[in-house]
């Protein structure tokens, strides 16, 4: 039931675009008992139909510039398959406090930023 529920709000916030896969592998290493790795091979599985239904409604409201989106697909997929194997050679503690790291640091950035005007 918590897993749902974590499920849930982790693919709401990725619809709103704040990284819902954070609160996800935050929520599979701590609470869950999951590997490192593993929470990022769930996240990355997570993804797919969260990023889907976004494209689907972003294509339809003519929002996705297919050239440059064909551009990041072949880069995201290419520097996906190389970091996957990086990944997988890290012993899962390194992983963990790098990702804890990161996830401060991006927060840190986020905390110090003036807030953009929104030019809609």
């Amino acid at each position: 039931m918590a897993v749902t529920a974590v499920a849930f709000l982790a693919g709401m916030a990725a619809a709103m675009g704040l990284g819902g896969g954070s609160f996800l592998i935050i929520y599979l290493t701590v609470f869950a008992g999951v590997s490192q790795q593993a929470a990022q091979g769930i996240n990355l599985v997570f993804f797919i139909p969260a990023a889907a239904c976004a494209v689907g409604l972003h294509t339809r409201n003519r929002l996705v510039d297919w050239k440059s989106a064909l551009h990041a697909m072949l880069a995201g997929a290419v520097t996906a398959i190389i970091s996957a194997n990086i990944a997988m050679k890290i012993d899962g503690d390194i992983s963990r406090k790098l990702f804890g790291a990161f996830v401060l640091i991006m927060g840190m950035k986020m905390l110090s930023e003036k807030p953009k005007s929104r030019d809609i």
